[in-house]
């Protein structure tokens, strides 16, 4: 089952964040969400039994 670890701001955002996890190792993909204003969010997804170990990956990256 897939969860959504981050929302990213921008597609640019969500691929670039996409490409640094991949590098990592991680199974990632990314999906528009909504749009608000001028804003578009993306999901950035993950299956479930990764979703703890990203977390701590984006920590150490700086993403979050």
């Amino acid at each position: 089952m897939w969860t959504t670890v981050y929302m990213a701001t921008g597609y640019d955002k969500a691929l670039e964040i996409q490409r640094l996890l991949k590098n990592e190792g991680f199974i990632i993909k990314i999906r528009f969400f909504s749009k608000e204003g001028e804003e578009e969010l993306y999901e950035i997804l993950s299956p479930q039994f990764e979703a703890e170990d990203i977390q701590e990956a984006m920590i150490e990256l700086g993403i979050i």
